[in-house]
């Protein structure tokens, strides 16, 4: 097998195996089925993963680089203004959540259902969360000594963001009936919720 048709196989059972995660969970989830969506054959899956639990576990690995990244990329960056990279984080992960409208239930729903993948989730996350929190506080804090913004903890800051961010795709399928034509063209009430959300983050921490 070549090198190429190796990194095709492997990428093809990877985003199959995404879709089959997210969609039913762990448990739900069938590696015949992967395999089926991939268009590999059922033995070809295990032999680049060789139980369900490695192909969820790079699955995890994967969501969770992919949050990292999109995160440091917008509040990670010490040349730009604090104000306009937290504008970029709160846009950055709102959009991350439109092109991934699956990730918050997945993650809640496993949580809940498998408490043990807490650890999993948790061991991945933490270095990287506490030293963004650090970097974060440290500039949050030069900047309300200065009478710039409000002084507030970094972790009730972020705390705030993804509450705002993520409600809309926990609960989209629940509230759209209620809200009438508020919700009838998806594309145009996120990119409102966006706008709204950076709004109010940013209204929340600017010195009045």
């Amino acid at each position: 097998m070549s090198e190429q048709n190796k990194i095709s196989n492997e990428q093809l059972i990877l985003e199959a195996a995404e879709l089959e995660f997210f969609t039913k969970g762990y448990d739900g989830a069938r590696t015949t089925s992967i395999a089926k969506k991939a268009g590999v054959t059922h033995a070809m899956l295990h032999y680049y993963y060789r139980t369900k639990e490695k192909l969820f576990e790079c699955i995890i690995e994967k969501t969770i680089n992919t949050v990292k990244q999109t995160m440091l990329a917008a509040m990670g960056n010490p040349d730009m203004p604090l104000i306009e990279r937290l504008k970029d984080g709160i846009g950055s992960h709102f959009d991350l959540l439109v092109t991934n409208p699956l990730l918050p239930r997945f993650f809640l729903n496993e949580i809940i259902s498998r408490p043990e993948r807490y650890n999993l989730l948790y061991e991945r996350v933490t270095g990287f969360a506490q030293e963004l929190f650090a970097n974060l506080q440290r500039e949050i804090d030069v900047a309300a000594e200065r009478g710039e913004i409000e002084k507030i903890d970094v972790r009730t800051l972020l705390l705030s963001i993804m509450s705002l961010n993520i409600f809309p795709f926990i609960a989209y399928q629940f509230v759209e009936p209620v809200m009438g034509n508020l919700m009838a063209n998806r594309e145009k009430f996120l990119a409102e919720r966006k706008a709204e959300n950076i709004e109010i983050i940013i209204k929340r921490i600017i010195k009045q």
